[in-house]
């Protein structure tokens, strides 16, 4: 079982750790600028004055938010475009990627960008490397990752020091290429880079490194992220998850202590999460403590009192050997019930406590109910609960009825089991006989 119901679907955590890798896309301004290794000064034509001023009212209208005007004045540059040089022909081309973006167009500003570094050494180191790096982010929006891949490579191997966020963008795409091994390597380094620099370690980076190692079935490392999850970022889906884990390798223990933790934090306040954590502290032999948890539930209105739930609280009194509690717990359940089974388990309780007229009732009504797991078992404590009334006639008959069912049924032990309590009457009703005829 792969447990997806733990984690569900990753594309929210990823639309949340690509937009807070991503720097802010700014003309002429490279994303993660501030971790750009100084460049060798390039040699790069100069710019004349009118280009300067033309580009200078592009930005004014771009300033204005009037993305079609700044276009307009763009166009209206191109038509003189055998007087620019490539450094002018890269700014334009730099201004018009923007404004295509501004305008959601998103392909014309892959176009524009690569018109930009199609200008080669003519433009400056830090327009190619913001170049690179929108490029980059671009065929990522556009889901063509293999591009994608090779502008941030470019871009990473052109700037000295990317930093975490860099190597963060860098697994992102290769999950999306389903290189999850490749993609795990990433996220890592880019998470070590920013403890290394006491840099805040963002919280959905450890949702996508977790869900990484979820889905390469790497549960060790699962476990760990989630433990750092639960400490730095204490949350309901962390703690559940992290018992949901150790449920999965098969530490119940261990399972029922994140429980428990989630508890204590308030966050097991759900039916089903309630449900899990009754049965687990059930299933590691805590009947007391899992009656307490299930009957403040059931108090507060927080889990049903459906028949399932209450005959679960009931066990748990029973098995707290508190027979007299759990004994109106299974009254109600097995009311509600669709099938006697409860009230044959109520039948064989009453008998224990020698209360023989309600455990006959009881395992009439659950007989008379039907759907009994083992019916021959809830007419055998029926007779033997008739027998201890003193009611020898009606119990002999129940026997005798019980006795051509087990027959009927193959079941040797209850037939002869049966056949024994026939005799055993039979021997009773003639001993009193004989004690009523001696008085």
């Amino acid at each position: 079982m792969r447990c997806k119901r733990w984690f569900g679907s990753l594309s929210a955590a990823l639309a949340v750790a690509i937009a807070a890798s991503h720097a802010p896309l700014h003309v002429g301004g490279p994303a993660f600028a501030q971790e750009e290794k100084p460049q060798k000064t390039r040699r790069v034509p100069t710019m004349t004055e009118a280009t300067y001023k033309k580009l200078a009212e592009v930005q004014e209208a771009m300033d204005a938010k009037n993305y079609v005007g700044a276009l307009a004045l763009l166009d209206e540059m191109m038509e003189r475009s055998r007087r620019y040089n490539g450094n002018e022909i890269g700014q334009i081309y730099n201004m018009y990627a923007f404004a295509h973006f501004s305008n959601d167009d998103i392909p014309k500003a892959i176009k524009a960008y690569e018109t930009v570094l199609a200008q080669g050494e003519d433009i400056p180191e830090g327009l190619e490397l913001s170049t690179l790096d929108n490029l980059s982010k671009f065929y990522f929006m556009e889901e063509n990752f293999k591009e994608s891949l090779r502008y941030t490579q470019l871009w990473m191997n052109k700037t000295g020091d990317p930093g975490p966020g860099a190597y963060i963008f860098l697994g992102q795409i290769y999950y999306q290429l389903n290189d999850f091994p490749a993609s795990i390597v990433q996220i890592e380094r880019g998470i070590a880079i920013a403890q290394e620099r006491a840099l805040d370690v963002r919280e959905n980076w450890w949702m996508l490194l977790r869900y990484l190692y979820f889905e390469t079935e790497d549960w060790n490392n699962v476990l760990r992220i989630l433990k750092i999850l639960v400490q730095d970022y204490p949350k309901r889906e962390y703690w559940l998850q992290l018992a949901g884990v150790y449920g999965q390798l098969g530490e119940e223990k261990k399972q029922m202590y994140a429980y428990e933790a989630a508890d204590v934090a308030g966050f097991i306040n759900r039916e089903r999460d309630l449900i899990t954590y009754h049965g687990l502290m059930m299933q590691e032999q805590v009947p007391w403590r899992a009656a307490k948890q299930l009957q403040r539930a059931v108090d507060a209105e927080a889990v049903a009192p459906t028949s399932r739930h209450l005959q679960a609280l009931g066990q748990a009194l029973q098995l707290s050997q508190e027979v007299d509690k759990a004994i109106p717990v299974y009254e109600q359940a097995g009311a509600k019930s669709d099938d006697g089974e409860i009230l044959a388990r109520l039948a064989a309780l009453y008998l224990e406590k020698d209360e023989f007229e309600k455990c006959s009732s009881s395992a009439e009504r659950a007989l008379e109910k039907g759907g009994l797991h083992n019916a021959l078992t809830a007419k055998l404590v029926r007779g033997q609960c008739e027998f201890y009334r003193h009611r020898l006639d009606a119990a002999r008959r129940i026997f005798v009825s019980l006795r051509t069912d087990a027959r009927q049924a193959k079941n040797r032990g209850m037939e002869r089991n049966a056949s024994r309590w026939i005799s055993y009457i039979g021997s009773e009703a003639r001993r009193r006989r004989e004690l009523e005829q001696a008085i």
